[in-house]
C-alpha cells in the first residue's frame, strides 16, 4: 500500500467518528445529530452489530454488503457512501468512500480532507492479504514460462481472477437514510428530482422541435416555395428528434426502476415493522390483495405519471398554437374548459373503480380462503353450504364491473373526441364566414390535432393514476409502517454479551390487555429468570402464558410494568440488541417452515453462515433426532422444504423450531408448547439437547 493512501485510513478506535464524518459529508445527517461513542477494540464479530446500531442512532442504516474478488472494483464504484474494513484483527482501519466511478474513488482521510485516489489501488489493497498466498508461486509459474515483462501484469490478474473467483470479499458497509425517512429524501439522494427536469425538459424541446418542423413545412407549402432546401431543413428537425427521443427513454428507465426500487424497499421495510396484531386479524386473501397491489402502486404510477407528464406538456404546446391560430384566445379557453371535464369524468371513474376494487379483494379474500381451509370444509361442513353467497357476491360484482367499464369508456373515449368535436365547432365560424386567414385556419387545425394526441394520453395517464390511487389505499399501510419509530440503543451496550450475574429477564408489575378486550390479560404479572435457570410455566389455556412470552421477546409492548434484560430496559438495548439475548420458539400456529432450502430455515436467526455455522447446525440436528430426516432428503441440509418443497411432519417441524432458536444462541430461550407434538422417545431427546445447549431456559406447557 503506498503512503498517500494509507494516510486514508481511519484507525478502528475513531470508527464512531468515520461514521459520523462520512454520513455528515455525504448528506445525509441532520444538524442536531449527535456523534456516537467509539468502544475501542471491538471482536470482528461485534463490528457490524455495533456499527449498525451506531447508524441507527443517527437516523440512517449501515447495509452490510459482500461481493466476490472479480467484482469488486464495480462494486467499489458504486458503493459510496460506504465503510470499507481492511482485511486483519480487531485493529484493522477503515477507508470512508464518499463516491467514485471505475476509475477514481474519493475517500475521507481521518483529517476531514478528500482525497482522490484509483479505484485499482484501493481494491489492491483490500485484497492483498487475499493474494499473498499465490501472488509469489504465479510469478514464478509466469517467470518459468518465459511471459514477456509487458504482459506479465494482465497475466497474473487473469490468474487470480480464475484462482481467487469465488472468494467473498466482506467487511463493507453501505450508509443510506433509514427507512422511516421522509420519501422525498430517498428520492432526493437518488438524483431522481434532477432526472425528472431533464426527463421534461427533453421532452418539451422535442415537442417544440415537432412543431418547428410542421410549420416550417407548411409555411413553405402556403407559400408556394416547397422545394428541396426547405425538405432538407424539416428533415433535419425530424432527425434531431432522435437524439432527444433516445434521451427521454432512457431517462424514463431510470426514472422507473429508480422509483420502483425505492418503494419496493420501503413496502418491505413497513411489512416487516407490522404489529403482530395488525397481521393477525387479516386473512391470507387480504394479505395477497395487499402484496398484488403493491405490484400496481409502481406500475401504474410510473406509467401514469410519465403520461400525464407528457400530456401537461403537450396540452400548453397547444394552447399557445391554438391561440395563436384563427380561434383565438376563446378555442384555447376552452381547451382548459375540456381539461376541466376531463378531471372530472377522471374523478368519477375513480369512484366506481374504488368500489368494483373493493369487491373483487373481498372475493379474492374468500376464495383464498376457502382455498386454504379446502380440506377442512371437505370434512365437516355440509356440502349443500360450500357455495352459500356465492351468487349474490358474483351479481354485485359484475353490476359494479358494469358500472366502471362504462365511467372508463367515457373517460377514454369521450375525452378526445368530444374536444374534436368543440374545437371543430370553434373553427367552423372563420371557417364559413370566411374571415380567418389560411394560415390561421392551419394553425388551429394544426393545434386542434396536437391537443387531440394529448387529450388521449390525459386520459391513458388519468385511467392508470386512478388505479394507483385505488392499489395505494391496500398499500399506504405498509408505506407508513416503515416510519414507526423502533427502540435503538446505546451501540456499545447493544452489542454486549450476557448478562453474568444479572437475572437474564425480569419483569415487574406488567399489565397487558389486547385492543378489542375490556379486561386485561396480564395484571401486575412479576417475573424473575436468573442466569442458567430452567423455568416451567404451566397453567390453564387462554391464562396469558404466550402474551407473557411475546412480551418478554419483545413481540408486544406492556401497558405499564417495568421489563429488563441483563438489568437495561429495551430502550437502553435497542430492539436488534433485546432479541439478541431473548429468542423464542413460539407456538406451532404462529411459527412456520419458510420456502427455502432446511439449512436456510435453521440458521435464518444467523447473519452470515460459514463453514461453522453450517457444521453446528448439523450437530443440533443430530442431537434432535432429526438425521434421519437429512438422509432421506436427496439434497441433505440443502432440500428445499416448505410449502413448496419437502413436507415436513408436525414433530420434525417442531424439532426444528427448536434447533431454530438454539442457533440462535440467546440469553435466555423461551419455548411456547415446543414438545406438545413429540412422541416419548423424541421429547427425551429433544429435553436433553435443549437443557445441554440453552443458558437460561423457561418452558410453557400446559397445566
Amino acid at each position: 500500500m503506498n503512503r498517500d493512501l494509507s494516510q486514508a485510513l481511519w484507525p478502528a478506535a475513531r470508527l464512531g467518528e468515520a461514521l459520523h464524518a462520512l454520513a455528515n459529508k455525504s448528506g445525509l445527517l441532520g444538524k442536531t445529530s449527535q456523534l456516537p461513542h467509539t468502544q475501542g477494540n471491538l471482536p470482528e464479530a461485534s463490528v457490524g452489530p455495533w456499527l449498525e446500531t451506531a447508524a441507527a442512532s443517527l437516523g440512517l442504516e449501515a447495509e452490510p454488503a459482500a461481493t466476490t474478488y472479480p467484482q469488486l472494483a464495480g462494486h467499489l464504484a458504486v458503493a459510496g457512501p460506504a465503510l470499507i474494513r481492511m482485511p486483519g484483527n480487531f485493529d484493522a482501519p477503515f477507508f470512508a468512500v464518499l463516491h467514485g466511478n471505475r476509475r477514481k474513488l474519493f475517500l475521507l482521510a481521518p483529517d476531514f480532507s478528500v482525497q482522490r485516489h484509483s479505484t485499482e489501488s484501493v481494491r489492491a489493497a483490500l485484497t492483498h492479504e487475499l493474494e499473498a498466498p499465490i501472488a509469489t508461486e504465479i510469478d514464478r509459474l509466469l517467470e518459468d514460462a518465459g511471459v514477456p515483462a509487458r504482459r506479465r501484469s494482465r497475466t497474473k490478474a487473469a490468474i487470480l481472477q480464475e484462482r481467487l473467483g469465488s472468494s467473498p470479499i466482506g467487511n463493507c458497509w453501505i450508509l443510506r437514510r433509514g427507512p422511516g425517512a421522509p420519501f422525498w429524501r430517498h428520492l432526493r439522494d437518488a438524483g431522481l428530482p434532477s432526472r425528472l427536469a431533464w426527463l421534461g425538459a427533453a421532452h418539451c424541446a422535442e415537442y417544440l422541435l415537432w412543431i418547428a418542423a410542421w410549420w416550417l413545412m407548411g409555411a413553405a407549402a402556403l407559400s408556394g416555395r416547397l422545394d428541396r432546401g426547405w425538405l432538407l431543413a424539416w428533415g433535419l428537425l425530424l432527425l434531431t428528434m432522435v437524439p432527444l427521443r433516445l434521451v427521454s427513454t432512457w431517462l424514463q428507465g431510470l426514472m422507473g426502476i429508480g422509483v420502483g426500487g425505492l418503494l419496493k424497499l420501503r413496502l418491505l421495510a413497513g411489512a416487516l415493522r407490522l404489529e403482530p396484531d395488525e397481521i393477525r386479524h387479516q386473512g391470507a386473501g387480504e394479505l395477497l390483495g395487499r402484496v398484488i397491489e403493491s405490484d400496481a402502486v409502481e406500475s401504474l404510477a410510473l406509467s401514469g405519471g410519465f403520461m400525464a407528464l407528457v400530456a401537461v406538456i403537450e396540452l400548453a404546446m397547444s394552447a399557445a398554437v391554438l391561440y395563436a391560430g384563427a380561434g383565438g384566445g376563446l378555442q384555447a379557453l376552452s381547451m382548459v374548459g375540456w381539461v376541466a371535464v376531463t378531471c372530472w369524468l377522471g374523478w368519477r371513474f375513480f369512484r366506481d373503480d374504488d368500489r368494483w376494487t373493493q369487491a373483487r379483494l373481498e372475493m379474492t379474500h374468500d376464495l383464498v380462503e376457502r382455498m386454504v381451509g379446502h380440506r377442512t370444509r371437505l370434512a365437516q361442513e355440509p356440502r349443500e353450504r360450500w357455495h352459500d353467497g356465492e351468487d349474490q357476491a358474483v351479481e354485485r360484482y359484475v353490476s359494479l364491473s358494469a358500472r366502471m367499464d362504462r365511467s372508463g369508456a367515457y373517460l377514454m373515449a369521450l375525452v378526445p373526441r368530444g374536444w374534436l368535436l368543440i374545437s371543430l365547432a370553434g373553427i367552423a365560424p372563420a371557417f364559413i364566414s370566411g374571415q380567418g386567414s389560411v394560415a390561421g385556419l392551419a394553425v388551429s387545425l394544426g393545434g386542434v390535432l396536437l391537443a387531440l394526441g394529448a387529450f388521449k394520453k390525459l386520459a391513458g395517464g388519468l385511467s392508470n393514476l386512478v388505479g394507483a390511487a385505488i392499489a395505494w389505499k391496500q398499500v399506504a399501510l405498509l408505506f407508513h409502517a416503515a416510519a414507526r419509530p423502533q427502540a435503538v440503543g446505546s451501540p456499545s451496550i447493544a452489542t454486549g454479551g450476557a448478562a453474568g450475574k444479572l437475572a437474564v429477564a425480569e419483569a415487574h408489575d406488567l399489565v397487558f390487555r389486547y385492543r378489542d378486550r375490556g379486561e386485561p390479560v396480564l395484571r401486575r404479572c412479576t417475573l424473575r429468570v436468573a442466569a442458567g435457570d430452567r423455568v416451567l410455566l404451566e397453567g390453564p389455556s387462554g391464562g396469558g402464558k404466550s402474551t407473557l412470552a411475546a412480551l418478554l421477546i419483545g413481540l408486544r409492548v406492556p401497558e405499564s410494568g417495568l421489563l429488563l434484560a441483563g438489568g437495561l430496559d429495551r430502550h437502553t438495548l435497542g430492539s436488534d440488541g433485546w432479541r439478541r439475548r431473548i429468542a423464542s420458539a413460539p407456538q406451532f400456529h404462529e411459527n412456520h417452515v419458510l420456502t427455502g432450502t432446511f439449512a436456510f430455515n435453521l440458521l435464518m436467526g444467523r447473519g452470515d453462515w460459514r463453514a461453522a455455522d453450517f457444521a453446528e447446525a448439523e450437530t443440533v440436528c443430530a442431537e434432535l433426532g432429526l438425521s434421519e430426516l437429512l438422509q432421506r432428503m436427496p439434497a441433505g441440509m440443502l432440500q428445499m422444504v416448505g410449502e413448496t418443497g419437502w413436507q415436513l411432519s408436525h414433530g420434525e417441524r417442531s424439532r426444528l423450531f427448536i434447533a431454530r432458536a438454539l442457533l440462535q444462541n440467546p440469553d435466555l430461550m423461551i419455548l411456547d408448547e415446543s414438545f406438545a407434538a413429540l412422541d416419548p422417545e423424541n421429547l427425551h431427546r429433544a429435553l436433553a439437547c435443549v437443557l445441554r445447549r440453552a443458558r437460561t431456559l423457561l418452558v410453557i406447557a400446559h397445566r
